[in-house]
């Protein structure tokens, strides 16, 4: 009787152990897991999209294509002026952008980039191309946006030739919503 009582005394100890144990780990960790802002810091996608539309805000973003090119030329047929080291290669993702109520847009434009993601987490910020044939950005006075009116922007982006192969598609964001979406080709 007495081994018995220690046995079911012991179990008892080892249960609220690790019942124990298992509440600290949750309340550690859950300071971590449920932090949208850290998460959002470290570069978290919360969605992957193939092609698109996908709104995020107050816009409406779809990946038409992504291109790659040695060089970027104008209507003319003259070289696009760009920082393009050797080695690099230059990629146009055509996006199409619709403002929706509640986005301020001044002058006909607002602001908007979308960047660069490879399958390996690098990423590319956009380069202004403003000799191209289209719009490398949503405030450019010769191509205004209107609410509710989609409109087509070229991304250009300069990248290593190796990454090339590895692209995965281009990441839009929502600063005050904590949102990153990955739109894929």
């Amino acid at each position: 009787m007495r081994t018995a009582s220690r046995a079911s005394r012991l179990a008892v100890q080892i249960a609220l152990l690790v019942a124990l144990l298992a509440s600290a780990s949750y309340m550690v960790l859950r300071t971590y897991l449920d932090n949208d802002e850290e998460l959002y810091q470290n570069g978290r996608v919360n969605e992957v999209i193939s092609k698109g539309p996908v709104r995020v805000a107050n816009l409406e973003w779809k990946l038409d294509s992504i291109e790659a090119y040695t060089a970027l030329v104008d209507k003319d047929g003259e070289k696009v002026s760009l920082s393009q080291p050797a080695g690099s290669v230059v990629i146009v993702a055509l996006l199409t952008v619709t403002a929706h109520e509640g986005e301020y847009i001044k002058d006909g434009g607002f602001t908007c980039s979308a960047v660069l993601r490879d399958d390996r987490g690098n990423t590319w910020q956009g380069q202004g191309a403003y000799d191209y044939k289209l719009p490398t950005s949503c405030s450019d006075a010769d191509h205004p946006f209107t609410l509710n009116k989609p409109g087509q922007i070229a991304q250009v982006y300069v990248v290593p030739e190796t990454a090339v192969p590895h692209l995965s598609g281009v990441i839009v964001e929502d600063l005050d919503g904590y949102r990153r979406v990955m739109i894929t080709r």
